[in-house]
Formats: C-alpha cells, sequence, structure tokens
C-alpha cells in the first residue's frame, strides 16, 4: 500500500509555518525570520519513502486587510491550496487570539478534507494553559485532531507526521523519490537575498523590496572549483530606498552581499560569486505585469 497526497499549511503570518514545513521536510525549504510576512510565495515540499510521499505546501500568512495587489495574491495562494489539498494543516500560534467570527477560521471550517490543528509554540504556556487551548479548538473547530508542537524545538513532530500517514489516502507517487521541491534553484538563491535583507533592514525597506536573478551560471574558477555566477537586481518602491539599502559609501550592500554570499555557497554547496544592484520601480507592488515578473501567477 503507497500513501500520497497535498499537505497544505495554512495560518497567519508568524505562526510557525514555514519553522514546521522545515522541520516536517527535514530541510531548509523556506526562509523565516522574526518578521511576519516572511513567506510570500507558495512552496512545496516534498517528503518520500519506500511506500509514501507526502508533499507539503508553505503559504503566506492570511493578510485580514491587504492594502497591496501583491498582498492580495499571496492571500490567493492561500485560497487556490484548498483545491488540491487532501489534508489541511491549521497552525495556531498559541498566543494569538482569533475572533469568534473570523473569517479565516469560518473559511477553512467549510472545507470538506480532513483537518490537523496545529497548536505551535507549546512550550510558550503552562500545562494548565495549554489544555484550556485544546478544549477551546476542539469545541470550536471539527476537526480530525488538535495537536499541540513545538515546531522550532521539534516536539510532537513526529506525532503530527503519523497522523498525517494515517489521514492521506492511497495513491501514486506525484514527483519523482529524489526530488524535494518544485521550485528552481534560483527561487532559493532570490529567497536567500530577501531573508537577508529582512534581518539587516528595518521598518518598512524589507517588505518594500523584491529580488529579481538577472543571471545564474555555473562555471569554474581557474583552479577548476566549481563557481555559480550571479547576478541580482534588488528591486525598492521609491527612490529614497535606494540609498538605505546601499548604505554609506556602500557599506550595506557589501554586508547584505557578504552574508548572502556565505547562505547560497551553503545551499548550492558550491562557491559563488554574487553581483547586486539596486534597481527603483514606483509601485511594482501594484503593478500586475511586475508582479507577474515576480512570479505572483492568480
Amino acid at each position: 500500500m503507497h500513501k500520497s497526497g497535498f499537505v497544505n499549511i495554512l495560518g497567519r503570518p508568524n505562526a510557525g509555518k514555514s519553522t514546521l514545513m522545515n522541520t516536517l521536510v527535514g530541510e531548509r525549504m523556506s526562509i523565516i525570520t522574526s518578521k511576519p510576512q516572511t513567506t510570500r510565495h507558495r512552496i512545496i515540499g516534498i517528503v518520500s519513502g519506500d511506500d509514501f510521499q507526502f508533499v507539503f505546501s508553505d503559504t503566506p500568512g492570511h493578510i485580514k486587510d491587504p492594502n497591496y495587489a501583491m498582498q492580495k495574491k499571496m492571500n490567493k495562494f492561500i485560497y487556490s491550496s484548498f483545491d488540491d489539498a487532501d489534508l489541511i494543516l491549521l497552525v495556531i500560534d498559541l498566543k494569538d487570539t482569533y475572533e469568534e467570527d473570523d473569517a479565516f477560521i469560518q473559511v477553512i471550517q467549510k472545507q470538506q478534507m480532513p483537518k490537523i490543528i496545529v497548536l505551535n509554540k507549546m512550550d510558550l504556556l503552562s500545562a494548565e494553559e495549554l489544555e484550556q487551548k485544546i478544549e477551546y479548538w476542539k469545541q470550536r473547530m471539527d476537526t480530525h485532531l488538535v495537536l499541540p508542537i513545538s515546531a522550532l524545538n521539534k516536539v510532537n513532530t513526529t506525532q503530527l507526521l503519523e497522523q498525517i500517514t494515517e489521514l492521506l489516502p492511497e495513491g501514486p507517487a506525484y514527483y519523482p523519490k529524489d526530488q524535494l521541491t518544485d521550485r528552481p534553484e534560483r527561487f532559493f538563491v532570490s529567497e536567500i537575498i530577501r531573508e537577508k535583507i529582512l534581518e539587516q533592514y528595518k521598518q518598512e525597506i524589507p517588505y518594500s523590496v523584491e529580488i529579481g536573478i538577472e543571471s545564474f551560471k555555473e562555471t569554474k574558477t581557474k583552479a577548476g572549483e566549481d563557481l555559480t555566477r550571479i547576478s541580482a537586481l534588488i528591486y525598492v518602491d521609491r527612490k529614497s530606498q535606494k540609498p538605505i539599502i546601499i548604505g554609506h559609501k556602500g557599506s550595506k550592500i557589501k554586508k547584505l552581499g557578504t552574508e548572502a554570499r556565505k547562505s547560497i555557497e551553503a545551499f548550492l554547496q558550491t562557491k559563488v560569486f554574487l553581483e547586486m544592484h539596486v534597481k527603483i520601480k514606483d509601485g511594482w507592488r501594484d503593478d500586475d505585469q511586475l508582479l507577474k515578473n515576480f512570479g505572483y501567477q492568480d
């Protein structure tokens, strides 16, 4: 018997969806920072064995009142995930509160596929508080399981995988067994650069930035070692943001390039030459054509 299916991970920004995805897949598929709205795209991570294949899907955090076309498209990634889901993991940050008429919860409740409520960050609550939260969500939603976990510390994640195995149907392998994701390497390179921007810059800057990979070439050094040459454009939303990214005499973009290159080398397992430039694209977050170029497909 071979079990397979699409397991789609949903929740609010910063609930721990990406951390959970990376833990379940065993690879670093999604970037993680302490800032909300870190994940912008739907990212697939594939876990395969002789008799199973789980296709996990990390989605952007649901934005209650989107301000830009980009955020509306991010929400569309979430709602499109209902179309192919065999199982939904709703990740709840145990420190968050949800109104009784929360529209997003109501939409999930209406879905017919099996659902597991994953109560994340259980280590932040006392045993008594945790029991109260478990009972609250059992009463609130019609679900197959309410499971407290710590995605960061990998507490109860093995139990979660066991429950996923139990709930998924018999089916074929949808991807080759050695495939980890449906995304190309250059996508993850752009995500790594954006992660470093989220870490190094404050306030609005990280949310006004998108990364375009202009070229990605695998070549050799003079000594015959593998070398990947990457040229990236950092798009900003306003003219005033360009000097902030660059910094005094290029100090900030130099630091950004160094940190990004190190992480890209660890990801690609090869030496990297990284070149970055900043380009101004006023209002890119509301530009449908640019959003399409950046991968925000409907």
